[in-house]
């Protein structure tokens, strides 16, 4: 079978890491074209070999590709994302789903209704760790999860925001970090039912927030805290943690902990401990085991699936209805920030239903 023709449209830094996956492409994938208007794409192009369009509707219409990235800013996702509907063509969505919850659900709506096959860029999905320590959960290697902590604590440099939407509302370590922090605890622990959370910006003083804090009720009852800070100069975030990415110093410490009634683990780190059956007990000692995984970057597999999901072989990992939670999970914490009282999840997806 011959390889998916890919294009990408958008080429920032995350359209960039899609074309950088796709070329020089392989069995599964390859990169037909890039669509951007500004030089950066048409250097990319030409770099690679692949024509460049300015505008994406000239792309759709002479590179006709198998399936597209879509890595704009987040207020052109559902304008793209119902192009690509329009053109039946299958799509990665860069995270968030769409800068709005009730754009999000127009755009997943539309994708179900023509049956496009539509993948959300959540990449930690298809990272080992986070696999793995899924998989373990749900095995019953913790028993039941009764509580969980996450941490993305990092300080970005003052140039960083420079530019001008970095410091606006909308644009804070909530919906630009922890937004992934929160699709792992999904990842882990299951929905969320309510958040209730508290916010400031006290450190550099911008119209959007340096710092959130967080407590989490999962539907299963279980509870979290969720604290963010990209003002804080400590290791405490998967950046750091996870060896993910090479661009990152790299720290051996952990940023989530899961609890559970036999046993906790340490993630990234893997390292599980758990007390003997019969034997809960805080006088008794923890058995304790570090798990091995292998290391990988995720956006490969997740190129490979999104090709595999083209070719119908494959269901979406990350479907456009799971991105809607996530997405409504961490605007909840901002809902929350604002009016100082607990918000449900799930009144915020009904409020973005009927919008």
């Amino acid at each position: 079978m011959a390889p998916a023709r890919i294009a990408v449209i958008g080429g920032g830094a995350i359209g960039l890491k899609h074309i950088d996956v796709l070329s020089p492409g392989s069995k599964d994938y390859v990169l037909c074209a890039i669509a951007d208007p500004a030089p950066m794409g048409a250097e990319a192009a030409r770099q690679r070999g692949v024509p460049h369009f300015a505008a994406y509707e000239e792309m759709f219409d002479k590179a006709k590709p198998d399936g597209v990235v879509v890595a704009v800013p987040n207020q052109l996702h559902l304008e793209v994302g119902l192009a690509c509907v329009a053109r039946k063509v299958p799509m990665i969505m860069e995270k968030p789903v769409a800068d709005t919850l009730a754009a999000a659900v127009k755009l997943v709506d539309a994708a179900t209704r023509e049956n496009v096959p539509l993948l959300i860029g959540h990449h930690r999905r298809y990272n080992p760790i986070m696999r793995k320590a899924a998989q373990m959960i749900r095995d019953g290697a913790v028993g039941r999860v009764v509580a969980v902590s996450a941490m993305w604590l990092g300080h970005k440099p003052e140039d960083y925001f420079t530019i001008g939407w970095r410091r606006e509302k909308g644009a804070g370590p909530v919906l630009i970090n922890a937004i992934h922090d929160i699709d792992c605890l999904r990842m882990m622990c299951g929905d969320i039912d309510a958040v209730q959370a508290s916010s400031a910006s006290a450190v550099r003083g911008f119209a959007v927030e340096d710092t959130a804090a967080t407590v989490l009720r999962f539907m299963s009852g279980a509870l979290g805290t969720l604290i963010i800070s990209d003002t804080a100069s400590t290791p405490w975030n998967w950046e750091w943690t996870s060896r993910e990415n090479p661009n990152y110093p790299h720290q051996w410490e952990n940023c989530f902990f899961v609890g559970g009634t036999t046993g906790s683990l340490s993630i990234p780190s893997l390292e599980h401990r758990w007390h003997e059956p019969g034997r809960e007990s805080w006088h008794a000692p923890l058995t304790e085991k570090r798990i091995p995984v292998a290391q990988a970057d995720p956006y490969y597999e997740q190129m490979r699936h999104f090709s595999a999901l083209i070719a119908g072989r494959e269901k979406p990992v990350m479907s456009g209805e799971e991105g809607v939670k996530t997405l409504a999970s961490t605007i909840a914490i901002n809902e929350s920030a604002a009016s100082g009282m607990p918000v449900k999840v799930d009144d915020l997806l009904k409020r973005a239903a009927a919008a």
